[in-house]
């Protein structure tokens, strides 16, 4: 028995994305607008990582109760004390916000918040990170940010046209834009972990964008009379099976990592998975839509033609 090839999308596929375009442009507009809101009003859940403070990890001999811990630790006077349980049901994850007056004193809330748990419960790390430090990894992480949007922006503008560099750059602005709204909206914990999803998944869009853009490219040269509607239309159709099935490996992994990987990797995970999915509309109805608005230079030399009859 000869096996075929698994095919989720038929390869003669004619689906009019930038009719849909129009849509997608109202719908992201208001995402972004309201991502936008969340984070100015709301901000973000920041990890120790750019805010400061202590991390304890704890096991207890028998279930923790986080109620009584909770109740133990708040007598301490050390300020708002988080405790989350993480991998077994023993284990506990204690944050210290910052108690300011430098190292010697994290060390002191830490050897306070020991002595109040017991001899019972065995600390299995403790971890540190100083007011100067979380602003430089806030800066450093914004900068990282930013860093890599510009060679984008000089990358496809040297590769493709000024308008492909644009319309990346407007989808992955896009990307990053709803990803820091959701995280603001969730509460998911800010830290650097979640930088490197961010930036991946900037990698992630930007790949995906550039197939298209290929794709579209190649077939400019091909077809030149054809519509830039259509020839977009066109172009998103013949890669979406490679597009579409590369992205639901990546999901797979990805599920899989967020299910099994453990407590650890948990934030890191689900952005990758928001990642995915958001990089990969972006890449058909935000990035693509941009060269019909901006037009090409097939399109700007079709009108010096019109303009010089």
């Amino acid at each position: 028995m000869r096996w075929k090839p698994l095919r989720l999308i038929p390869d003669d596929t004619k689906l009019p994305f930038m009719r849909l375009s129009r849509f997608g442009f109202f719908v992201s507009g208001i995402l972004c607008a309201l991502s936008i809101a969340l984070f100015a009003f709301k901000g973000l859940n920041y990890g120790i990582d750019f805010k400061g403070g202590s991390v304890i990890t704890i096991r207890t001999q028998e279930v923790a109760h986080l109620d009584n811990l909770r109740a133990t630790l708040n007598g301490l006077g050390l300020g708002s004390v988080e405790l989350q349980q993480f991998g077994t049901p023993n284990d506990v994850l204690i944050r210290l916000p910052a108690q300011g007056g430098g190292d010697a004193n994290e060390q002191a809330a830490q050897k306070k918040v020991v002595e109040a748990l017991g001899p019972t419960v065995e600390v299995r790390a403790k971890e540190t990170v100083g007011a100067k430090v979380s602003e430089e990894l806030t800066q450093q992480a914004t900068g990282a940010v930013m860093l890599s949007i510009f060679f984008v922006l000089f990358y496809l503008w040297a590769r493709f046209e000024w308008q492909f560099a644009l319309g990346a750059v407007v989808s992955l602005l896009h990307d990053v834009t709803l990803s820091l709204g959701l995280f603001s909206l969730i509460g998911l914990e800010f830290n650097l972990s979640i930088i490197a999803a961010i930036l991946t998944i900037v990698g992630y869009s930007l790949n995906d964008t550039v197939v298209v853009f290929d794709r579209i490219r190649e077939f400019l040269r091909r077809y030149k009379s054809m519509g830039l509607a259509d020839l977009i239309d066109f172009s998103i159709n013949s890669v979406l099976p490679r597009t579409i099935l590369t992205s639901l490996a990546t999901l797979m992994a990805l599920l899989a990592l967020f299910f099994f990987g453990g407590e650890v990797i948990h934030g890191f995970s689900f952005a990758m998975i928001w990642g995915v999915v958001v990089g990969t509309y972006s890449s058909i109805f935000i990035a693509s839509p941009v060269l019909i608005l901006f037009g090409t230079k097939r399109e700007m030399a079709a009108t010096e033609v019109k303009r010089a009859r």
